[in-house]
């Protein structure tokens, strides 16, 4: 027996053009591959997640329609793809099995995730019943993502006769995510003596990137055939009876290449899915908004991104320097529009009611907004989505300026700490330098006062890291991070901080995750809150 993993990129919503891909990859798995079977990802007909489209009978409709399209389409190959299926008492997460022209077999989701990015217990019911289909003489059994995290749905196929597991994923990234899932399904493997097929989806979805990085796990537990990670793939495995044969296994990538795949992968296609020209920037000279430059040539090309130089009475003559040799290495039109006229204007327009007070963060966040306002005017003008350059440290704490350097369509790096985007920026340099070397090693500035640093309002990054990580992704009580080291004071503030400013947060744009808890889908906290 051959089978083929279809690790492909889904589009949310667009059931025909997905019901297309299923047609093209099962006929390139008969004809070319000469695979028995083709197995898809998790809500293949959907793309995942489908969220409140579920709610919609029109939706479910388009399904019925795909499935009927897809038995009449193909045949000379299995194929096991998943589809949300209206049953008697309620909507279940499902995959069925085409066979010669006829769904000939179905499994529900059992486990339905409801916590961090995940909801579907808002719209489905969970299944109770193991699913073990003959294909080749081999008796394969059925799960769906969440079913392999735990026990009981596997020993259920197991108990059924199933000789071999093929479990259809749908699983976000996160740091770390690709290991601890062949950790998991390792034991699964070992505690079943039974073979896994893991079929992951890849591609990103507002702010969920799915990494891919499919494999074939044997019943020893050990990883016999692993595809690429961040890329459309279809692999193929050769089966002696349920054992598989050893076939390619692509190595783990590096934390910080995952990452920067990750967020490559989540800019691609947020702009592309949604239909974008391109992209348009504020290049500072600080590296923020130079590690969101490269990163956006590397997702669309040079040739889809502008970038503006925005320089005020306080830009250091460095801070152009840098910018203006960033774009020119790596190739993208860029505009210097100084912001002192209009900063100038609305200083002169509030004379009257600013007089007699003392300058503070007002005249800072006029400055922003400044900036705002010229790069939102530029993407309506282009067609271009502007990209926010702000990263998680900064998100965390409320420093950043609403309608200011907090405008824009997509974060990129809105969920990357400070510390992690200099580790990011050397090494995209790994290659030739694109970040320019003074960016990364000077220390960092908002530049919206004289001789202004980070580290007159935050602590040391490495510091303010640490906490924000043991608070926002651990739940770490002030206490507990006070006992692990931390200065009192300054854990007592940044905590303030962060809780303060999630009013800020609810209105940024979506960014790509790459931490365990992100703020948004993950971190759901009241803005109003007496806690």
């Amino acid at each position: 027996m051959r089978i083929a993993l279809a690790q492909l990129n889904f589009l949310v919503g667009d059931v025909k053009g997905n019901t297309d891909l299923i047609i093209d990859a099962a006929i390139k798995a008969r004809d070319e591959q000469q695979a028995d079977l083709i197995v898809f990802p998790e809500l293949t007909l959907t793309g995942y997640p489908p969220e409140d489209l579920l709610l919609r009978p029109e939706l479910i409709e388009r399904v019925q329609l795909a499935i009927a399209i897809l038995c009449e389409e193909i045949d000379g190959i299995t194929v096991i793809f998943g589809y949300p299926r209206q049953g008697e008492d309620g909507l279940y997460n499902s995959a069925g099995v085409l066979q010669d022209g006829d769904i000939i077999a179905g499994y529900d989701k059992s486990l339905l995730p409801n916590y961090s990015v995940f909801d579907e217990k808002r719209y489905f019911t969970s299944g109770s019943d193991a699913c073990v289909v003959d294909i080749c003489g081999v008796r394969v059994g059925i799960t769906i993502c969440e079913d392999i995290w735990f026990n009981e749905p596997t020993q259920r196929a197991k108990a059924a006769g199933a000789q071999l597991l093929v479990n259809l994923n749908a699983s976000p990234f996160h740091t770390g995510k690709p290991t601890e899932r062949e950790e998991l399904v390792s034991r699964r493997a070992r505690e079943n003596g039974m073979p896994i097929v893991y079929v992951n989806l890849v591609g990103g979805q507002d702010q969920l990137v799915f990494d891919g990085g499919s494999f074939v796990m044997n019943a020893e537990g050990r990883v016999v055939m692993r595809s690429g990670f961040f890329c459309e793939a279809q692999p193929v495995v050769s089966f002696d009876g349920a054992t598989p044969q050893p076939s390619e296994v692509i190595e783990h990538q590096s934390q910080e290449a995952e990452i920067y795949a990750a967020l490559v992968l989540g800019v691609q296609d947020y702009v592309q899915k949604n239909g974008f020209k391109g992209v348009v920037l504020g290049l500072s000279g600080g590296i923020d908004s130079a590690l969101t430059l490269a990163i956006a040539v590397d997702s669309l090309g040079a040739d889809r991104v502008e970038v503006v130089l925005m320089p005020s009475r306080y830009t250091a003559d460095m801070s152009n320097e840098d910018a203006v040799k960033q774009a020119q290495t790596l190739g993208v039109k860029y505009h210097i529009i100084p912001i002192e006229p209009a900063f100038r204007a609305f200083l002169g327009m509030l004379d009257d009611e600013f007089s007699g007070l003392a300058e503070d963060a007002t005249e800072e966040n006029i400055q922003a907004r400044c900036r705002g306002i010229i790069l939102m005017a530029l993407s309506n003008k282009s067609g271009r989505m502007l990209l926010t350059t702000g990263n998680k440290s900064e998100m965390s704490v409320g420093y950043a300026t609403l309608y200011g350097d907090m405008a824009g369509g997509f974060a990129p790096i809105k969920d990357v700490p400070k510390t992690m985007v200099y580790r990011l920026s050397k090494y995209r340099n790994r290659g030739g330098e694109v970040i320019p070397e003074r960016v990364i090693t000077r220390p960092p500035s908002a530049e919206l006062k004289p001789d202004q640093v980070d580290s007159d309002s935050l602590p040391d990054y490495a510091i303010l890291d640490e906490i924000l990580r043991r608070y926002i992704e651990q739940d770490q009580c002030v206490e507990k991070i006070i006992q692990a080291g931390y200065d009192v004071a300054t854990v007592t503030r940044i905590t303030r901080m962060v809780d303060n400013n999630e009013y800020k947060r609810r209105q940024a744009p979506p960014g790509v995750r790459i931490t365990r808890r992100a703020f948004g889908r993950d971190r759901r906290y009241p803005i109003t809150s007496g806690f």
